[in-house]
């Protein structure tokens, strides 16, 4: 199937969502809350997109909408760009500490609007992305609490997690850096709490939490290794050529 976006004309299967198809074909819409690993979000609305089906438009967000016949689609047209700046505007007073929101602001000159309540020294967006990437580890150390303008992401009670085991995969997908991680050379804290770390005993780098590693070797059911992923493959690298005499 063929469909058209910004007058180039790109290959999709039916059913693969627009955000998808137009990356591929070198596209870009911009977005906050997508994430290549964590997909179904749509909740951030900065992927807006108009399409059009049979001489008909209508706005749609591009990372949650599946193409299942041929349109026409365009990714900043005058009602796309006006949509996306009431869309950044209401974002930039939820999260005004925000560096990423700010710079779409700059891009797409979206205004300030008294009428939208302004939460001073926020930058989280409440995207989902990081309680998602927590879920799917199988932790679920933090999750959204309380309703209206007090909700946020914490762990439950804003209390010390039990379960966390200081992965930061929470903090890797966030797109506004608003999980603060401290990360020194013996200890990573997170969520306010602290966690020894295990070194690569040949390099020094880091592999991961003790926690962390603990809990994926017993997933894994293998023994903890000392050794990173690069400095484990050497090792096999080496084994074998001194196995086979190279």
């Amino acid at each position: 199937m063929i469909i058209t976006i910004n007058a180039k004309s790109c290959t999709c299967e039916p059913g693969e969502y627009l955000f998808e198809i137009a990356k591929r074909n070198g596209i870009t819409i911009p977005t906050l809350c997508h994430h290549h690993g964590l997909p179904g979000q749509g909740c951030c609305r900065v992927c807006l997109v108009e399409v059009e089906i049979d001489d008909r438009r209508s706005i749609v967000t591009a990372c949650v909408y599946p193409v299942e016949r041929e349109c026409v689609v365009y990714t900043e047209s005058d009602r796309v760009v006006e949509q996306r700046r009431i869309v950044l505007s209401m974002l930039s007073a939820f999260a005004p500490e925000s560096d990423e929101v700010a710079r779409l602001c700059e891009v797409y000159v979206a205004p300030e609007h008294e009428r939208f309540f302004r939460r001073d020294g926020e930058k989280c967006i409440l995207c989902g992305l990081c309680v998602k990437a927590c879920e799917s580890l199988g932790t679920g150390a933090i999750s959204t609490i309380n309703r209206g303008i007090e909700k946020a992401v914490s762990t439950p009670y804003n209390e010390l997690s039990v379960v966390c085991v200081g992965c930061a995969s929470c903090a890797k997908v966030c797109p506004v850096g608003a999980i603060e991680v401290i990360e020194e050379k013996k200890t990573r804290t997170i969520w306010k709490k602290t966690f020894p770390l295990l070194v690569c005993k040949k390099c020094g780098s880091t592999i991961g939490t003790l926690m962390e590693i603990k809990r994926a070797s017993q997933k894994a059911e293998v023994e903890v290794s000392a050794l990173c992923d690069a400095c484990k493959k050497k090792l096999v690298t080496d084994v074998m050529a001194s196995a086979f005499g190279r």
